[in-house]
């Protein structure tokens, strides 16, 4: 069993505490700083979603999406020219947003919370008909909520096969949905424990690169969506979904549940913000693959080395992450299309040793076929890093051993935009900028900056909603 919590005011449970606080938050509580951080958050969101259009994926989900609703939507998908029901809107949009793996990460928690918790917050607001300071401090809400919970498993939803993202999400989302559809602290508590049926996110996917976790974070939406919907109307849900003896922890952690600490679910709420400790991702892909992508490029660099110059590579990373980016080894050596590669420690450090940079080009098909960095993939070996940080910090190393027997070593103690080396608000609107360019002009791209960094200055969700969807 996890850790008991500390004891709520009037002994109240996990999710009537949570419940409390979501309902009760105003935006005066919020600190200015955190709201202009949200702003960013959102950003470098919306043009990653931009950025996904120019991938197959992209259309291969609005296919499905646009048959699933039958073709008399009428909620505005972000970057596209297409409107869906409501639910599958929410659902598309957590694809486009995570589907570069390119998006934020609380690194405590080691959850993607703006993928889903944005699309939650944006179809909620504007169906309510609510203007941008609720959006935004509906999406604060739940960004604190999504954090913390996804904090209690301290890493082990990931050791077990179980993606937070798409699993804690839900509940977060279950928050964000229910106080923009006007729940009051009861109905939102009650919706949490309907959302502990319908919350899910497997990690099969890092078998064969299926495309499956691109659409956690849409379906923790959809899931908070139904969730407090129902709870709205009076469905009755169990009241310990987070504590309880089948509550998320104990039901999918087994064993591991005991190494929970339930008290972090609602330590510091509305004093200490974990959105603030949110990282922007520099690399599109996982993040436990960054440190030792940099220190690979870090290496090139200081050194000139070629990749004809290298006998074999040995990455050290944390134990933690294993599973995710070291395993099977056949496919990380060998990424079968562009998932693999975004979740292969080897792939990552081979990219970087031979051509300096990750970014989005070295996920296309040709480089995928780049026999130059698959052969030194193939020496690519990885090892634990015994003074690894995580899940505080994801640290990496790499070691590179030369033809003549010389010995290169880099190591970096914290990863490149996370919450001790983070990447500034200038630095997320480059970053936006340079996504935006796959598919859009320079004024489309300013037009949707200034949507989003005025969002609770001024304008409805509504009119938001309309503004960041493509023009038809």
């Amino acid at each position: 069993m996890p850790k008991s919590p500390t004891p709520s005011p009037g002994g109240r449970t996990i999710a009537a505490t949570l419940a409390a606080f979501v309902a009760e938050l105003r935006p005066q509580q919020v600190p200015g700083t955190v709201m202009e951080r949200a702003r960013h958050l959102i950003l470098d969101a919306v043009g990653i979603a931009h950025a996904s259009t120019h991938y197959e994926f992209a259309y291969r989900s609005l296919s499905a999406m646009t048959e699933l609703s039958g073709g008399a939507g009428a909620t505005p998908v972000l970057a596209l020219a297409t409107r869906l029901t409501l639910r599958d809107a929410m659902l598309m949009n957590g694809i486009l947003i995570h589907g570069l793996d390119f998006d934020d990460t609380h690194a405590a928690g080691v959850i993607h919370a703006t993928a889903s918790t944005f699309p939650s917050a944006l179809a909620g607001a504007a169906l309510a008909d609510l203007d941008g300071e609720a959006l935004l401090t509906a999406y604060v809400a739940g960004m604190e909520v999504g954090a913390r919970l996804a904090s209690v498993a301290k890493g082990g939803f990931h050791q077990v096969g179980f993606h937070p993202t798409g699993l804690i999400g839900a509940f977060a989302c279950t928050l964000v949905s229910g106080r923009l559809l006007g729940l009051n602290a009861a109905q939102l508590a009650m919706a949490q424990g309907i959302a502990l049926s319908v919350a899910s996110g497997s990690l099969e996917f890092l078998q064969d690169g299926a495309w499956t976790k691109r659409m956690h974070p849409g379906w923790a939406a959809v899931a908070g969506m139904t969730a407090a919907t129902m709870a709205r109307h009076g469905f009755k849900g169990p009241d310990r979904p987070y504590e309880g003896r089948f509550g998320v922890f104990n039901s999918h952690l087994g064993p591991l549940a005991q190494d929970c600490d339930l008290a972090l679910a609602t330590n510091g709420l509305g004093e200490a913000w974990e959105l603030s400790r949110v990282t922007v991702k520099p690399l599109p892909a996982c993040h436990f693959t960054h440190a030792c992508a940099d220190a690979a490029a870090i290496l090139r660099e200081r050194h000139a080395l070629q990749p004809a110059d290298i006998r074999s590579v040995r990455a050290l990373v944390p134990a933690e992450v294993v599973k995710t980016v070291c395993e099977p080894v056949a496919t990380k050596k060998r990424p079968q299309n562009s998932y693999d590669a975004q979740f292969s420690i080897p792939y990552a450090v081979a990219t970087s040793l031979a051509k300096g940079r990750f970014g989005l080009p070295e996920l296309e098909d040709v480089a995928l076929r780049d026999e130059q960095v698959l052969a030194l993939a193939a020496k690519v070996e990885y090892g634990v890093d015994p003074d690894s940080p995580f899940p505080a910090s994801y640290s990496g190393e790499v070691v590179v051993t030369l033809n003549d027997g010389r010995e290169l070593r880099h190591r970096e103690h914290v990863n490149r935009g996370g919450a001790e080396r983070p990447i500034s608000n200038a630095d997320v609107e480059r970053k936006f900028f340079e996504n935006m360019q796959l598919v859009a002009s320079p004024a489309r791209a300013a037009h949707v900056r200034d949507l989003v960094l005025s969002i609770g200055r001024d304008s409805s969700a509504a009119r938001l909603q309309l503004g960041l969807a493509a023009r038809g």
